[in-house]
């Protein structure tokens, strides 16, 4: 190097932008997921949209849903437990296997703790908005919702209804399904969808342009049941390890725990929210699944 491109080089305003640049604070980064769509409640406490299931994405050829058991619990150390669920995959899960022990300890301290821990149930599905009056702006646009057995129970009962004078509808479909009117009531503090209701059967849209813009608008469901989405066994056990007690059986990066520290802080606890909300009603299918574990062990 020249001494004149080091004199250029060297000069006071590079120097100074540099150093701006360095010590300038970090931009926090957002961990929600702006793929979700998420209902609101208005200021009298309801909620109200349409929105619109649609078919499984293309190349897809699996249901237009995604199952995903896992576990959102806070231990004794004050730490979350927010993690996929490998019974998802039909295979052994540490916390399920917790949960059995303690069920079996035949305690009821034991049994309530196993409550709490128990795997929850979400669907994740691709929908498209008709009607969001708290946020208009997503009305027309096309989302992933989550949501818990409630609402997958009213999916069901629309293709396999329950009496001889109700025509099955497939709500997934673009041309012969239905709009569904979601209606949210708090009930015991929890979010209650009682009330929704499926319309009549109509066309998503007159347009086959229209459709297939929303078609090739939809997201992947198979992501969801990846196996690059669930950590494993020894990787869930060491976590559960130290949410419980505070050791884990393997150290993490400075980084890790820093990211850890800041999902825990904000998005885990709105995700955690909103689990609660969406599967209040499976405490009994809950109960047979540690009685199952139970026999099996």
């Amino acid at each position: 190097m020249s001494l004149d491109t080091l004199k250029k080089s060297n000069s006071l305003d590079k120097i100074l932008a540099a150093v701006k640049t360095e010590t300038a604070p970090a931009e926090k980064q957002s961990y929600v997921d702006e793929r979700l769509w998420k209902p609101e409640l208005d200021k009298s406490g309801n909620g109200y949209a349409v929105i619109r299931f649609l078919p499984s994405p293309e190349g897809e050829d699996s249901m237009p849903w995604a199952k995903l058991w896992n576990h959102a619990f806070q231990g004794p150390t004050g730490k979350w437990f927010i993690e996929n669920s490998l019974t998802t995959l039909n295979q052994k899960d540490p916390v399920s296997e917790y949960n059995s022990s303690l069920w079996n300890s035949g305690v009821e301290s034991d049994k309530e703790i196993a409550r709490k821990q128990k795997r929850k149930l979400q669907y994740y599905s691709n929908i498209y908005v008709v009607s969001d009056p708290q946020h208009p702006e997503n009305e027309g646009k096309v989302f992933l919702f989550r949501y818990g057995k409630k609402i997958f129970d009213k999916l069901m009962e629309a293709l396999q209804p329950q009496f001889e004078d109700e025509t099955p509808v497939n709500p997934f479909d673009f041309w012969e399904g239905a709009n569904f009117k979601l209606k949210i009531r708090k009930v015991d503090g929890y979010w209650n969808y009682d009330k929704s209701e499926f319309e009549s059967p109509s066309k998503l849209s007159e347009d086959d342009e229209v459709l297939d813009k929303i078609y090739n608008s939809e997201y992947s469901l198979a992501e969801f049941t990846a196996p690059s989405n669930f950590k494993t066994y020894d990787e869930l056990k060491s976590r559960l390890d130290d949410v419980l007690t505070g050791t884990q059986s393997s150290k993490s990066s400075a980084e890790d725990v820093e990211l850890e520290t800041v999902e825990t802080d904000v998005e885990d606890k709105q995700y955690v929210d909103n689990v609660v909300a969406t599967t209040k009603t499976e405490s009994d299918e809950s109960l047979d699944y540690f009685q199952k574990l139970a026999k099996e062990a």
